[in-house]
C-alpha cells in the first residue's frame, strides 16, 4: 500500500517537473528585452530618416512649384496691361535694380481684370506692381501689390513666392532689350516683355522665364 503512494507521488512529481509547464527564466527575459529594444530603435530610425528626407525633398521643391505659379501669373497679367495716352494714371514702369549684386527689377503696371463677384465693387482695371523684397539678410522673396485702380481702396501685398535669386525683367523696343521702361517717357508700352524669375535649386540657381507681348496698347 506505501509502495503504491509513493509511485503515485513520484508520476505526480514528474508531471509538474514537465518542461511544458517551465516559465521563463531571467535571462531570457532580458535577452528579448534587449531584441525589443533594438528593433524598436532600428524602425524609429527608419522612421525619422524617411521624415527628414521628405522634409528636405519639400523645402527644396517648394520654391520651384512658387515660381512656376508666379511666372504664370505674371504671364496673364502682362498680356492683359493696359495702357493710353489719354489716361495719364494708366501706366507700365520697370525700374532696373539689384539687391545684393542679384538682378531686382520693380515692375508696375495697370491691368485689365475680372471684377470680384459679391457685395464689394470692384473696376476692370487694376494696379500691379511686383518688386523684391530683402528678408533676413541675404535673403529676398517677391512681394506683388494690387489695387483697384478706380476705386479708393487700400493696397494689397503678400510675399509670392519664399525665396529667390533674382528677378529680371526686360522690354523689347523693337531693337533691343532694354532694363527699365516708363510709358511717361516711352509713349507706349514695349512690344514684349521678358520676365526671368531665379530660385535655388539643388546645385545652382534655376531660371523661369516667360515672354510675353501686350495685346491692349491704346492711342
Amino acid at each position: 500500500m506505501i509502495s503504491r503512494s509513493r509511485r503515485r507521488a513520484s508520476a505526480g512529481r514528474a508531471l509538474i517537473g514537465n518542461g511544458n509547464n517551465r516559465g521563463f527564466t531571467l535571462l531570457e527575459l532580458l535577452v528579448a528585452l534587449v531584441l525589443l529594444v533594438l528593433l524598436s530603435g532600428a524602425l524609429y530610425g527608419t522612421y525619422f530618416s524617411v521624415m527628414r528626407g521628405s522634409e528636405a525633398a519639400r523645402e527644396r521643391t517648394e520654391p520651384l512649384r512658387d515660381a512656376r505659379v508666379a511666372i504664370d501669373l505674371l504671364r496673364r497679367e502682362l498680356a492683359a496691361a493696359f495702357y493710353t495716352t489719354t489716361n495719364k494714371r494708366l501706366h507700365f514702369i520697370v525700374e532696373d535694380r539689384d539687391i545684393f549684386g542679384k538682378p531686382a527689377s520693380i515692375l508696375d503696371f495697370t491691368a485689365f481684370t475680372v471684377p470680384k463677384s459679391g457685395s464689394v465693387p470692384s473696376s476692370d482695371v487694376m494696379a500691379v506692381r511686383y518688386r523684391p523684397v530683402e528678408k533676413e539678410g541675404q535673403k529676398m522673396i517677391l512681394s506683388r501689390q494690387t489695387q483697384d485702380f478706380y476705386l479708393d481702396s487700400k493696397p494689397l501685398a503678400y510675399p509670392l513666392t519664399e525665396q529667390i535669386e533674382g528677378f529680371l525683367v526686360e522690354c523689347y523696343d523693337g531693337n533691343q532689350w532694354v532694363k527699365s521702361w516708363d510709358t511717361t517717357l516711352n509713349t507706349g508700352l514695349p512690344k514684349a516683355v521678358r520676365v526671368t524669375l531665379l530660385v535655388q535649386g539643388s546645385d545652382k540657381p534655376v531660371g523661369f522665364t516667360a515672354i510675353v507681348v501686350p495685346r491692349l496698347a491704346g492711342s
